[in-house]
Parts: structure tokens; sequence; C-alpha cells
């Protein structure tokens, strides 16, 4: 990956763009550096890493230059503890939005935090606090896979853009889309002071998940089954009007 990339000028809402050979997870690095209070608005990319963690401390790996693996590190002034759980699914508009303009792969949706193609997983998103108080430091990672071959694929339901039919793909040019389109979402949602309106129906336009038969399983083991109808106001999705927060979501039977 070019390391040009950080001096792209439409770029400039990023105090800094920093890619490395490798790392042990790009998330945790710059959860250590958001202890200065200074740290904000930092972009980390690994070709690789080597102990990477998705939800519920999932560990896993990426072959060298066959994904983007990508954290950042923002501030949220002045913003509403309330809403803080649409960072991670604005990021997945944003990805979404990227990989259909810079590859014309037709991604989507699934709540809470995966980038689906033709129903297998092309891309995972953790956000993780690591700071509280009147702008919380949220670090967002985005795993993305691009030129996995179906042997190198982490599970039996993900995918790669190279397995979905994309054409040969520039990861710089990728990386560039995501973060413009990330900058873009951000600086809207900020200057709506915070407030859901737009964001919540870009992303209702963009995922499968809704009217879609689910069956989801809950922190504690609780399996819950039934219509996903809509997200609500702090970015929980509801089935059959049972807002959840957190748990696996299985589609038993696709939206029509």
């Amino acid at each position: 990956m070019r390391r040009s990339i950080a001096e792209t000028p439409e770029l400039s809402y990023f105090s800094g763009i920093e890619v490395v050979e490798s790392t042990g997870s790009t998330n945790a690095d710059l959860i250590a550096r958001a202890a200065d209070p200074q740290a904000d608005r930092q972009v980390l990319i690994a070709e690789t890493q080597d102990h990477a963690r998705g939800r519920y401390d999932r560990a896993w790996s990426s072959p060298p230059r066959a994904q983007i693996s990508m954290s950042i590190l923002v501030r949220l002034h002045d913003i509403d503890p309330e809403v803080l759980g649409w960072l991670p699914l604005l990021t997945g508009v944003a990805v979404v939005d990227a990989v259909r303009a810079t590859t014309g792969v037709n991604a989507k949706l699934k709540w809470p935090n995966d980038v689906l193609v033709d129903g297998g997983k092309l891309a995972g998103i953790l956000a993780e606090i690591a700071a509280v108080g009147a702008a919380p430091a949220v670090v967002v990672g985005i795993g993305l896979n691009v030129s996995l071959t179906q042997d190198e694929l982490p599970v039996p339901h993900a995918t790669s853009l190279t397995l979905a039919g994309a054409p040969d793909v520039d990861r710089t040019a990728l990386v560039q889309s995501m973060l413009r389109e990330f900058a873009r979402q951000v600086t809207r949602w900020q200057a709506a002071n915070w407030d859901v309106t737009a964001l919540a129906g870009e992303y209702r336009e963009r995922c499968t998940t809704l009217g879609a038969q689910v069956r989801a399983e809950l922190p504690g083991g609780e399996i819950l089954a039934g219509t996903a109808t809509d997200i609500d106001g702090s970015g929980r999705l509801l089935i059959d009007g049972r807002a959840v927060s957190a748990g696996d979501v299985t589609h038993l039977r696709p939206a029509r």
C-alpha cells in the first residue's frame, strides 16, 4: 500500500495516517495512543495483523496485503452517550459506499457491524471506547477482505472482493474512499449536533437485516427469533418490538 496516502489533500480531516508493515492489532495500538488527550483523528493501517480482535474478543489474523486492516481514533465532542452506538453503524455506511464506488460490488449492511456481498461477510467493524468524558475517544476498526482466496477465508461464510468478482482492486484507492466517506459522514453528523435522523435513513437504505426473519443469540445465552423491523434512536435492532443492543444475528430468511 502506498505510503503517499497520508499526503492526499482531500483527507485533511485526519491529523495523521500511518501505514505499518505489521502489528498485533491496530485497534489496540490506537487505544493505547488515546491516553494522550491530544490524540484525535488518527488512522493506523497494517499490511498484516498478528492478533486482531473482533467482537467478543474473537481472534483472527490476516495474510499480508490480502485485506485492509485499519483503525480510526476520533474524539466526539459534546456527544450524547445514548447515540455513541451509531458510530460503528456510520462506519458501515461509509464502507459500503466506498466499496460500491471503488469496485462496483453491491455491498450491503448486516446489523450491527458486518458488510455483506451476496450473503457472504466481506468486512467487519469493531468500535471500542478508549476514553470517556465530554469528548469520548472511540477507536473504530475495519477489516475488509480484498484478495483472499477461498482457502484463506477466516470463516466459511466469509467472502472477498476477488471472490465477489471485483476487478483488480487498488487497496490504496479503496482506503482513501473509505476515509473520505467516514470523514464526510462524521462531519455531517457533528454539524447536525449528533442528531441521527439523516444517518439512520442512510443506514436503513443499505441494511439487509431490516424486514428479514432473524435469530439473535444474546449475551447470556438467550435466543430471540422474529422479524427485524427497525433501528431505534440508539442504534439498537428492533426484533418484533424488542430492542437488541448486542448479539450474533443470523438471517433466517432474507427481506423481501
